[in-house]
């Protein structure tokens, strides 16, 4: 293979994989994923997948339709967590343009990388700063949180959440998204 077909072959997915890596860059020193990123990654995801596929009536994961369904899962992945004070919508905005570029598929496949490696770098950080029983605590209150929705409500969890943040060791998630992202297009042949 010479390099104009490595470059060109799933020039899409290297396209993407850059971006998340600019982003898993920003997010780590600046503890957010800026719109200037998302918002442009969301809608040129659109635009490719409308352009290159076509309106996509006749296949579900293709075209306009496959992008805005990649999108839609992409924001239904982890909207819930933001909702609850657990990540910046910069996370999920980040996650709604990998959907719009990939499709709702290969999303998926992403959101489940993303949770197992997040989860480990949450356990690793909590690790290094020997802080188990203030992470348990916090832990241990969420979970009661959530399963007193029903009566605290989302928008009182949402709020508890919101009170409680400023107290947490903030995980960087554009970190695992990007390395989830690039875990799952390797694993699929897509770098290639």
């Amino acid at each position: 293979m010479d390099w104009q077909e490595l470059l060109l072959n799933h020039w899409h997915v290297k396209l993407v994989t850059i971006t998340l890596i600019i982003a898993a860059w920003i997010d780590g020193k600046e503890l957010r994923v800026p719109n200037w990123i998302t918002f442009p990654m969301v809608l040129s995801g659109l635009a490719f997948n409308t352009l290159w596929f076509g309106t996509g009536w006749g296949e579900w994961d293709r075209g306009l339709i496959g992008g805005f369904l990649g999108a839609a899962v992409g924001l239904a992945t982890l909207f819930w967590l933001w909702m609850l004070g657990g990540m910046g919508a910069g996370d999920v905005k980040l996650m709604a343009g990998i959907g719009a570029w990939l499709g709702p598929v290969v999303i998926v496949e992403v959101f489940v990388a993303t949770a197992i490696i997040g989860a480990v770098m949450a356990v690793v950080m909590v690790w290094m700063q020997n802080d188990w029983k203030r992470h348990t605590t916090n832990f241990i209150a969420i979970v009661h949180e959530w399963l007193d929705m029903k009566k605290l409500g989302v928008s009182g969890v949402a709020t508890i959440a919101a009170d409680r943040k400023p107290t947490m060791r903030l995980l960087p998630y554009g970190i695992p998204i990007c390395f989830g992202a690039i875990a799952v297009f390797i694993y699929d042949g897509m770098l290639m």
